[in-house]
């Protein structure tokens, strides 16, 4: 068989056939019936459904008919044909959910699906993915029971919080918590008075204004973005008033000329006006992240210890566990909440809850968890031990001298997530430039690999952030550059 199919033609018909092969003209292409019979499609009739490829053959031949209609029209032999037809069916035997190689150097990198699980959290997940589980059993007295008590009494003993509800998100958790607060309140509209500087958005153009505004509360706007005082809150305090809202500016930071009130002051007010106070921390801190370099991080036990009557986090960003709205605070509101009915749809399923589990019992030993945790492992990994994965992985890349430049440097890496937004960690990057493409060619070859590798591209070159990526991911990354090296050699020279 005469096979001249590139790197380009892998997506649909793309090549021009050897001067020596016989054409196909317009009146010669076949039908998608007599390519899909083909002998060279016959062993690919029983690795995919029928509809599969024949609908792979109709784009085939739909794309060479538009380009037979052409002033210049490319010639292919029907086996060819057959060819491109085996290239797309062989693109889509991957699932569109991939792992990918993490090398931005952005840890909770929201576009990759944010904190990375540990492996004992996968194992729980799987244990329970594979059986039934007691989501909503009561295995003592073999009544129903309500599917938060597998994390309650964890959630409660790490945040010394009398109670704790979770839903599938913090901006669901935002919605119902402000609805459940709204709906209680006996003046109607019910109004949470924010401050301005902390109306914040919160990715993908989604605005937490929005989110208040779909729970039927009533935003009381205070202060100005720069300058909020006790003063400010105090004054919008009135008979509609339902409760006060604090919220960190976890991807944000206003500098100069600020000031914000902290939450101890705001639960002052609150408790001497009758009132509850809500704090939004956002990330979900568990641990202080002084011990990495990292400052100003509130974590969700300071703000239970402060007297906030409802304190809401994520579980998918530096709790380091899955995707997840946790609600912890005092038990009336909490009940309250649980009751609303909005929390059907909020609900978690059954693997968010092993995942959770698994999630925070790890948290209840800091050192393990900092161990296995990869956000946490991620966070704490030393540049020394970075400098010495960086320069194994260059020394093996020496042999593509002709195809790479390759040399480490120095860089910062983020938490990302919304978390510090102007605070870093040093770390350590491999940076790549090829000789024969530029950095946006040679990331959309990364991209597109198997695994995909997802790098940063910056000064003409592509850095690959080693603060992200695994370990036990270096070898895999060397054999990706390989591969995209391997064929750059074997493409034309444009």
């Amino acid at each position: 068989m005469n096979k001249h199919v590139t790197s380009e033609q892998h997506t649909g018909v793309e090549c021009t056939a050897h001067s020596n092969d016989k054409p196909s003209s317009l009146r010669a292409i076949p039908s998608v019936h007599q390519l899909v019979e083909s002998p060279t499609l016959a062993a690919w009739a029983n690795r995919v459904p029928r509809p599969w490829l024949v609908n792979a053959a109709r784009e085939v031949l739909g794309e060479y008919r538009q380009r037979a209609a052409g002033a210049v029209a490319p010639a292919f032999t029907d086996e060819q044909l057959a060819e491109f037809v085996i290239a797309k069916l062989a693109g889509r035997q991957n699932l569109n959910l991939r792992p990918v190689i993490n090398a931005t150097g952005i840890i909770l990198h929201t576009g990759l699906g944010r904190a990375p699980l540990a492996d004992s959290v996968v194992s729980a997940m799987a244990k329970t993915a594979r059986q039934y589980a007691n989501v909503e059993l009561d295995l003592e007295t073999g009544r129903r029971g309500q599917r938060v008590a597998i994390v309650h009494d964890l959630v409660c003993e790490l945040c010394d919080a009398e109670a704790a509800a979770v839903v599938n998100n913090n901006a669901a958790a935002t919605l119902i918590v402000l609805g459940t607060l709204a709906k209680d309140h006996h003046e109607q509209p019910a109004q949470i008075v924010v401050s301005r500087g902390e109306l914040i958005e919160i990715g993908g153009s989604f605005r937490l204004p929005q989110i208040m505004q779909a729970s039927g509360a009533v935003l009381r706007e205070i202060g100005t973005t720069n300058k909020t005082r006790i003063g400010d809150y105090e004054e919008a305090i009135g008979s509609k008033t339902a409760a006060l809202l604090k919220v960190h500016t976890s991807n944000y930071r206003v500098v100069g000329f600020t000031e914000s009130v902290p939450i101890e002051s705001l639960v002052e007010l609150g408790h001497r006006h009758h009132l509850p106070v809500v704090d939004d921390i956002g990330s979900g801190a568990m641990c202080d992240f002084s011990s990495f370099g990292l400052v100003d991080e509130p974590t969700v036990k300071d703000s239970i210890a402060a007297g906030a009557d409802l304190v809401l986090f994520s579980g998918d960003k530096l709790l380091g566990g899955p995707q997840a709205g946790i609600i912890a605070g005092r038990k009336k509101w909490i009940e309250a909440i649980a009751s609303n009915p909005l929390m059907r749809a909020l609900r978690v399923d059954k693997f968010t809850l092993a995942a959770m589990e698994a999630t925070l019992r790890l948290h209840a030993d800091p050192q393990r968890a900092r161990r296995e945790l990869p956000v946490l492992a991620m966070a704490a990994m030393t540049v020394d031990q970075l400098q010495l994965r960086a320069d194994k992985i260059a020394d093996a890349l020496k042999p593509l001298a002709a195809v790479y430049q390759v040399h480490v440097e120095h860089t910062t890496a983020q938490l990302g997530g919304g978390s510090l937004p102007t605070q870093g960690l040093e770390s350590v990057a491999l940076v790549v430039r090829a000789n024969k493409m530029n950095e946006t060619e040679l990331s959309q070859r990364l991209r597109t690999g198997d695994p995909p590798v997802i790098p940063r591209t910056q000064d003409g070159a592509i850095w690959i952030d080693l603060r992200t990526v695994f370990p036990e991911q270096d070898q895999t990354l060397i054999a990706s550059l390989q591969a995209s090296a391997q064929d750059d050699r074997d493409s034309p020279v444009k």
